[in-house]
C-alpha cells in the first residue's frame, strides 16, 4: 500500500491497481505524440514536443494524487481523461490557436499532428 494515500484500506488497495492502468494509458498517448513528432518539421515538431510536457506535468499531477477515492471517481474506467486534461489546458488550446493561424497564413503547410489529442483507446 502507498503510504502517502489517504483513504480506506480498500480504497487504497483498489486505487493501487488503477494506478498501472493510468500510467499505461499517459504511455499510449505520449507515445502517439511522439511518433507525430518525429514526422514534422519545425515549428509543429516544437508545439507537439511542448503538449508532450503538457501532458507529464498532468501526468505527474495524477500519479501524485494523495486521495485514493480521486483514483475510483476519476480513473476507475479510462477513457479519455488524458484528453480531457491536455485539452483543458490553457497551454495547449494556445499552441492549437497559433497552429491554426500558421496554417491559415500558409496553407501549403501539412500537418502531421496527433488530431487534437483525439488518440482512441484500444
Amino acid at each position: 500500500m502507498n503510504e502517502f494515500m489517504t483513504g480506506t484500506a480498500s480504497q487504497i488497495e483498489w486505487a493501487e491497481r488503477i494506478k498501472p492502468r493510468v500510467q499505461a494509458e499517459f504511455d499510449r498517448v505520449a507515445n502517439a505524440f511522439q511518433e507525430a513528432a518525429h514526422k514534422q518539421a519545425e515549428p509543429e515538431r516544437s508545439s507537439t514536443l511542448a503538449i508532450i510536457a503538457i501532458l507529464e506535468e498532468k501526468r505527474l499531477a495524477a500519479m501524485e494524487h494523495p486521495q485514493a477515492g480521486y483514483f475510483l471517481r476519476e480513473w476507475q474506467d479510462i477513457k479519455d481523461q488524458v484528453r480531457k486534461s491536455i485539452a483543458a489546458d490553457s497551454r495547449y488550446q494556445a499552441i492549437r490557436a497559433n497552429r491554426r493561424i500558421e496554417r491559415s497564413e500558409n496553407p501549403t503547410v501539412k500537418s502531421a499532428t496527433v488530431k487534437s489529442a483525439t488518440v482512441k483507446s484500444e
